[in-house]
C-alpha cells in the first residue's frame, strides 16, 4: 500500500453549540492508521466520526475501530482521534478521504449508548460510549458482547405534544379492565435497554451481593438469558436502604444494581422505567395488541404473531406447552437467550414475553381516561408494576402491549426480571 497524506476538506459543525473546527485527516506513513485532529469549542460534547470518500460516507460498520477523543463526552480544546483503517477497511486505498466529526449536545445524545461493565463491581468506572447508529456499534448490537460484558441502550424520543395512546380500547381482544385507554405525553426522551438485563450483566455488577440468582442456571447457557428471581428491592434497594421512595424521590441504594450503574458511570438517571415509559417503548409507534402492528391476537393462548415476537408458554416456555421445565434446561425451554425473537421498530427485543419486567410505579388498577403528562404512578401502594407483556410461562392474552400486573417490591420469581432505562434531561 502506498504511503499518503490526506487532508480533510470538511470541518463538521454541530447543530448549535458546541462547535467542531479545523478538522484534519492524515495517514501515518507505511501503515493503515489514520489520525484525525479537530478543535472543540463552546462546551463539552459527545463526538462521533464518519469517513467520506468522493463525497459518499462509508458505511458506519467500516468505521468502528476508533480510539481517542471519540464516541464519548469530550472536553473543549485540541482533540485527536485514531482510526485503524486496516482493521475496519482492509485492502482498500483512496486518496480523497474526508473526516466528518460531529458534536452532539450531552442533552441530545446519539442514538445508541453502551456501558462497558467488563471490569465488574470491583472497578470504580464503567466507560460509557455513544454511537450514531446500530451499525456504528463495534460488532453490531446483536453481538454477544452486548448481552454479557456490555449493556447496550437505544434512545427513544419524547412523544411530542400529540402523546401516545396507553392502555387498550374496549375492542381489543382479551383486554383486562386495568388497561384504561388514555393519552399520555412524555416530555423527555430516554434510553431503553435493547435487551433485558442478563445473568452475566447482573453477575458483573452484583456478584458480591447476590451471585447468579436466576433459576435457569445451566452454566452453558445462563450468561445471555435474562436475569430473574430479582426483586424491585434488589434492583433499587428497599425502603430501609433508601431505594423505596418513588415517586416522592428517585433515590436508590448505592450498592443496588441501579446504584452501581449510577455510581460507576456518573449518570444519575439510570433506573427502571415508569409504567408509561415502558409501554411507549414497547409499542414503538403502534397502537394494537402487539408491537408488530397486530391489532388483535387471534387466540388468547397460542397466537402465531406472538410466537414470532417472544418466548411464551406455547413456543418453548413450557415443555409441550404444559410441563414446567427444569432449572437446568437449555434455552429451548424456560427463558430464551435475549434477542432470539423479532425486535420492535425501535430495535428493542423481548418486549413481549421471556420475562416480566419491573417498573418504578406503585400499582393501581385504574389509570383513568384523562390525558396525562409524564405520569409517575400512584403516590403510594403495596405492590409495584410489572410489564413485559407476559413471561415465558404465560399465553398470548398476557403478552399484549397493554397488559400490566403487579407484585410486592420484595417478590422474586423465575419469570420476573428487568430492563434498564435512562431518562434524559
Amino acid at each position: 500500500m502506498k504511503t499518503r497524506v490526506i487532508i480533510a476538506a470538511f470541518a463538521a459543525v454541530a447543530r448549535a453549540m458546541p462547535e467542531v473546527r479545523g478538522v484534519t485527516l492524515e495517514q501515518a506513513d507505511f501503515s493503515r492508521i489514520v489520525n484525525i485532529g479537530y478543535t472543540l469549542t463552546g462546551e463539552p460534547a459527545i463526538i462521533t466520526l464518519s469517513i467520506e470518500t468522493n463525497g459518499v460516507a462509508l458505511p458506519d460498520s467500516l468505521v468502528t475501530t476508533l480510539s481517542g477523543d471519540v464516541c464519548k463526552v469530550v472536553q473543549t480544546g485540541t482533540c485527536s482521534i485514531v482510526w485503524n483503517a486496516g482493521a475496519d477497511w482492509p485492502e482498500h486505498a483512496v486518496t480523497n478521504a474526508q473526516a466528518r466529526v460531529t458534536a452532539w449536545s450531552t442533552n441530545s445524545p446519539p442514538l445508541y449508548m453502551v456501558v462497558d461493565m467488563g471490569g465488574g463491581y470491583s472497578t470504580n468506572v464503567w466507560p460509557v460510549s455513544y454511537y450514531a447508529s446500530a451499525d456504528a456499534v463495534p460488532g453490531g448490537v446483536t453481538n454477544i458482547l452486548y448481552k454479557t460484558t456490555r449493556l447496550a441502550m437505544r434512545r427513544i424520543p419524547e412523544t411530542g405534544a400529540q402523546g401516545f395512546k396507553m392502555g387498550s380500547p374496549l375492542t381489543e381482544t382479551s383486554r383486562f379492565d386495568t388497561e384504561d385507554w388514555h393519552d399520555v405525553v412524555l416530555t423527555k426522551g430516554f434510553y431503553a435497554g435493547i435487551y433485558e438485563v442478563t445473568q452475566y450483566q447482573w453477575q458483573l455488577a452484583m456478584a458480591d451481593k447476590i451471585s447468579w440468582p436466576a433459576s435457569f442456571n445451566n452454566v452453558d447457557y445462563r450468561s445471555a438469558r435474562p436475569v430473574e428471581k430479582v426483586s424491585y428491592d434488589n434492583i433499587r434497594g428497599n425502603s430501609g436502604q433508601g431505594g423505596g421512595g418513588w415517586p416522592t424521590n428517585n433515590n436508590v441504594y448505592s450498592d443496588s444494581f441501579v446504584g452501581r450503574m449510577r455510581g460507576r458511570t456518573g449518570l444519575s438517571t439510570f433506573d427502571l422505567p415508569t409504567d408509561a415509559q415502558w409501554e411507549y417503548a414497547c409499542r414503538a409507534g403502534t397502537s394494537g395488541a402487539l408491537n408488530d402492528g397486530t391489532a388483535n391476537i387471534t387466540n388468547q393462548n397460542s397466537d402465531a404473531r406472538m410466537n414470532a415476537l417472544g418466548r411464551n408458554k406455547f413456543n418453548g416456555g413450557l415443555v409441550g406447552g404444559t410441563t414446567v421445565p427444569l432449572p437446568n434446561c437449555s434455552p429451548s425451554n424456560g427463558t430464551a437467550i435475549v434477542g432470539s425473537y423479532i425486535p420492535n421498530a425501535w430495535g428493542l427485543y423481548d418486549m413481549h414475553g421471556n420475562a416480566w419486567e419491573w417498573c418504578l410505579d406503585w400499582y393501581t388498577d385504574k389509570l383513568g381516561t384523562v390525558a396525562v403528562t409524564d405520569p409517575s404512578g400512584a403516590p403510594s401502594g403495596s405492590s409495584r408494576v410489572k410489564r413485559g407483556a407476559g413471561g415465558w410461562n404465560y399465553g398470548a392474552s398476557f403478552a399484549r402491549s397493554a397488559s400490566r400486573f403487579n407484585n410486592a417490591p420484595n417478590y422474586t420469581s423465575d419469570s420476573v426480571g428487568f430492563r434498564l432505562f435512562r431518562t434524559l434531561p
